[in-house]
């Protein structure tokens, strides 16, 4: 039984030496505050277990003092490690701190340590008392907390915690034994001894588990982690990548919330589950990725317990970008092709309205040419004179059309060139109006200030002005007013009848090139190209054109263009 004991004690002193030199290793690696105290806490420990072994150590009281002071301190500083993560009241935070130093103290003031085979006296026994209601308490408390501390932790950090948890439980056995234990003194050595080498293996589990161990934990979370990344490859846009994978990202280290940011600090993607984010327990962890962040709100025990987990999931958020970036690229190309495919078909729709547009003018002014031509001498002066009214009409129909058209080709090849000038912008008005009016222009009603002033392209003006007043002669009704102001930095002109108004289902095609109304295209003439020609001169200008319903009816068509005047 004796041989038994001394191997456990063997074994002891090789298990606590490990875990004491792991523990400084961890400290020295640069693990923070945490780390520090683990390393003084199994220190402590290593030296009691190491000076155990010297020969006649137990007869020098100096010794003893100094083992039973290191005793004292380990579940204290065991205690602290744990408040590095999740500080305690301040109340047991004083009470445990006093606790230690009173019984520090008391461990070096003793008067006299029994030897083994002498009884202990009084005092010896109160202190004894004191010493294992102190162990007791705070390893408890070490143990409760780190129990606690790993519910939703990855399966690795949730093991680590766990078996420091429990090993604390073990060496709290073992010493409550030999304290208060009676009966056969070499079966109750092994015992002590035994649950003692529990209690290192466990804490060396919880420390610095050996590779083997955190693969074989790690499985679940490898499953999750590439169940993310398989969700990556298969996203196709920015939203679907970030949906798909920044919820796995939190279950990595058991996180509470992620953001992911690109290059300028932009928020590109978010994720968080129904706890605060505010929650004082949370650590904020910012990784730095090759062309962003990754800021993840997770438990304060993630950067002690999970430093592997944390650099996979840097890994993640590489990947991510990247998955970002190839999804931006597929969503540009289809926008790039959409947007061609787009083009194409107007391009074949222009085509062939316009062809639509130009046979009418043309045919009819072939009709009246062949018809002059072949029965001049059969004509009556009077049908002379109606084909020679249709053959001016139509040719002026047929000029226009082709101006706007060679309008349009200017500015679909940005060819149109914007260079504002000082107008005074009554006078302007009133001479589009004349111009585009004819006859009817006392049926334009101009509200300007005299001295209103603008600087704006002139040309530019001119046509957009002029094609408003047209559309509302041809399908409004009089009156027609036009108003002009300055505000904001910009001239705003409107241009409003008291006809019928725009079928609001119309609304939308409303800028669209050779779009009319059915009643419009039965009742009056036109190209439908005015308000398409408007709309593109405002947006080259870099404004706008808008419709409203005008009050109580009618059309109100409103152009905003940039003055600095």
């Amino acid at each position: 039984m004796s041989a038994a004991v001394k191997t456990v004690d063997y074994v002891n002193v090789g298990l606590y030496t490990v875990l004491a030199v792991a523990a400084f290793i961890q400290w020295r690696r640069g693990r923070g505050r945490p780390a520090l105290w683990a390393a003084l806490a199994f220190g402590a420990i290593g030296v009691v277990v190491l000076a155990g072994l010297l020969p006649g150590s137990a007869e020098v009281e100096a010794v003893v003092k100094v083992e039973l002071g290191l005793l004292v301190l380990f579940p204290f500083l065991l205690y602290k490690f744990t408040t590095a993560f999740e500080r305690a009241e301040r109340g047991l935070e004083r009470f445990v701190g006093v606790m230690t130093v009173v019984l520090v103290a008391w461990s070096f003031l003793l008067p006299d340590i029994p030897q083994e085979d002498e009884a202990w006296s009084t005092g010896f026994v109160v202190y004894i008392v004191a010493f294992l209601f102190h162990w007791t308490v705070l390893s408890i408390i070490a143990a409760v907390r780190l129990w606690r501390a790993g519910r939703g932790q990855p399966s690795v950090a949730q093991r680590r915690m766990r078996f420091l948890a429990a090993a604390c439980a073990f060496l709290t056995a073992a010493l409550l034994l030999a304290g208060l234990g009676q009966g056969d003194e070499t079966a109750l050595s092994l015992v002590v001894g035994l649950l003692a080498t529990l209690g290192g293996i466990g804490f060396i589990l919880g420390v610095a588990p050996p590779l083997f161990l955190r693969l074989l934990w790690r499985r679940p979370d490898v499953a999750r982690t590439q169940e993310a990344i398989a969700g990556l490859m298969r996203a196709e846009t920015p939203d679907e990548v970030t949906s798909g994978v920044l919820p796995g990202m939190l279950s990595i280290v058991g996180a509470r919330a992620v953001e992911l940011r690109d290059a300028a600090g932009q928020i590109v993607g978010s994720y968080r589950t129904q706890e605060s984010r505010d929650d004082e327990d949370v650590e904020v962890l910012d990784l730095k990725l090759p062309e962003g962040s990754l800021s993840v709100w997770t438990s304060r025990h993630a950067p002690f317990f999970g430093d592997e987990e944390i650099a996979t999931l840097r890994t993640v958020g590489a990947l991510t970008e990247l998955a970002l970036d190839r999804a931006r690229l597929f969503s540009q190309e289809q926008a790039a092709r959409q947007a061609l495919e787009e083009a194409d078909e107007l391009k074949h729709n222009f085509v062939a309205l316009a062809a639509h547009e130009l046979r009418t003018p043309v045919a009819v002014i072939h009709g009246v040419i062949e018809t002059m031509d072949r029965h001049a001498d059969d004509l009556a002066e009077q049908q002379r004179a109606d084909l020679d009214d249709m053959l001016r009409t139509q040719a002026a129909n047929l000029k226009q059309l082709v101006e706007q058209l060679l309008d349009l080709s200017r500015l679909d090849a940005h060819a149109v060139k914007i260079a504002p000038t000082r107008i005074p912008v009554r006078e302007r008005v009133s001479e589009v109006i004349a111009l585009s009016a004819g006859q009817r222009a006392g049926e334009v009603e101009v509200e300007v200030a005299e001295d209103l002033e603008a600087v704006v392209d002139p040309q530019a003006f001119d046509r957009i002005l002029s094609n408003l007043v047209t559309n509302a002669l041809r399908y409004g009704r009089a009156p027609i007013r036009v108003s002009a102001e300055r505000e904001n930095g910009t001239l705003q002109v409107a241009v409003e009848d008291r006809g019928e108004g725009v079928p609001s289902e119309f609304v939308p095609r409303l800028f669209e090139r050779f779009s009319r109304t059915d009643p419009s295209r039965r009742r009056v003439g036109g190209t439908g190209l005015g308000l398409a020609i408007a709309h593109s001169y405002a947006e080259a200008h870099a404004g706008e054109l808008r419709y409203r319903q005008a009050m109580p009816h009618g059309a109100r068509f409103e152009v905003v263009l940039p003055s600095t005047a």
